[in-house]
């Protein structure tokens, strides 16, 4: 499963990485600080991912403009919003533009993780 991970923290970033080990076959494919980085590496890249992870706040603006960017995307990929932010309205939000999922980074990580192995072994037939 290829993952693009959209986090401008450095730390958190470490730590997804070291979550998303527990996801056989997930590789992150690339990684976007800021939404318009992110934007446009979709907008280059449409089908070199499976996966996209997406912080709420990011350093230019928020992950809602990279949710509503996916929205195009192919069947198999799916877009999931990590956040620490997790309050009503933002799980809604986040669907309405675009998750198929949401999570909070300080206690759902097992939930996530499950969650993308779940998906893993969907697209891997």
């Amino acid at each position: 499963m290829r993952i693009f991970l959209v986090e401008d923290n450095a730390l958190s970033r470490e730590i997804l990485a070291q979550w998303l080990t527990l996801v056989p076959g997930a590789r992150v494919v690339h990684v976007a600080a800021t939404s318009a980085a992110a934007v446009d590496w979709l907008g280059r890249n449409a089908d070199g991912w499976d996966l996209a992870v997406i912080d709420l706040f990011l350093a230019d603006g928020h992950g809602f403009d990279v949710l509503r960017r996916c929205r195009d995307r192919s069947a198999h990929q799916r877009a999931v919003m990590l956040t620490n932010y997790t309050r009503d309205p933002v799980r809604d939000n986040a669907r309405r533009e675009g998750a198929d999922a949401v999570f909070d980074k300080g206690g759902e990580m097992k939930e996530f993780i499950t969650w993308c192995r779940d998906y893993q072994l969907a697209i891997a037939g």
